[in-house]
């Protein structure tokens, strides 16, 4: 990746404007060399996700310079003319929730990638059934080739991930005036509702980093005891915190079990 695998340089990432403006990233510096393995730690809402997004060219920073593999990215504007193809070429993501596409079989998951790439649909599948086999062949043979992952019971994020991905179209501001419109209202809460029960009820969620004086006692609260605080639905009451929040508000998910994970071993 050149002399350097990742050099950021004053990145400033800004929510919002005037006396409401938020900075989620204020004058990060940071040098990653090639091989070099790194890991952000930090509390809820310090920003640990903005930087990353910002790093994958997932969201546009405000300020700053971002140099990948002695390429430069973002210099207080973006650099590269294609985006979708640097983050298809040059960056890889492992997200927190496996994100296979649900109308593709398994053959065409692993082969989309390489077919994005310019490579002949034939020759992706031939090679995608060809990493499957081996898999299978590996099983057969006894070998583990289950993931060593640990059971974790919950996970952290943003509230804002209950809402669906449509609406986060635009930014942050886009997303605070959709849950705003009265006419998208219905539809968002029937979204939402369905995210709650996905992750096993309002009461298995937990708030985190309320930042204003309103709201800042309910942190460490469930979505199912604010809900109740508020005397409205879940749904309303996640719609609610995010916007007197301005989207900044985290939550954890205490939506996964040991149990799960053996069942796929």
């Amino acid at each position: 990746m050149g002399e350097l695998g990742i050099r950021i340089e004053g990145l400033r990432k800004r929510y919002g404007e005037g006396d409401t403006a938020v900075d989620a990233l204020k004058d990060v510096n940071m040098v990653v060399a090639p091989g070099e393995v790194v890991g952000l730690i930090g509390p809820s809402g310090s920003g640990k996700s903005t930087l990353l997004k910002c790093l994958g060219a997932v969201i546009e920073p405000t300020a700053g310079r971002m140099i990948l593999g002695g390429r430069t990215i973002y210099d207080d504007g973006w650099k590269i003319p294609d985006l979708r193809a640097l983050r298809r070429d040059s960056i890889g993501f492992v997200f927190q929730a496996p994100y296979l596409i649900p109308f593709l079989d398994v053959t065409d998951n692993v082969a989309l990638m390489p077919m994005l790439a310019g490579r002949p649909n034939d020759a992706a599948r031939k090679r995608a059934r060809e990493l499957l086999e081996r898999l299978a062949a590996a099983r057969s043979a006894g070998v583990d080739i289950a993931a060593d992952q640990y059971p974790y019971n919950a996970s952290a994020t943003t509230l804002t991930a209950m809402v669906p991905q449509w609406a986060h179209a635009g930014g942050v501001k886009a997303l605070l005036k959709r849950l705003a419109d009265p006419a998208l209202r219905k539809e968002l809460e029937a979204r939402i509702g369905s995210e709650i029960e996905r992750r096993e009820g309002a009461a298995e969620i937990m708030v985190t980093g309320c930042r204003s004086a309103e709201n800042r006692r309910l942190s460490g609260e469930t979505v199912a005891r604010i809900a109740g605080l508020w005397a409205c639905s879940p749904e309303e009451a996640v719609i609610r915190l995010i916007l007197e929040e301005e989207g900044n508000v985290g939550a954890i998910f205490f939506s996964m079990a040991e149990q799960d994970d053996r069942l796929f071993r």
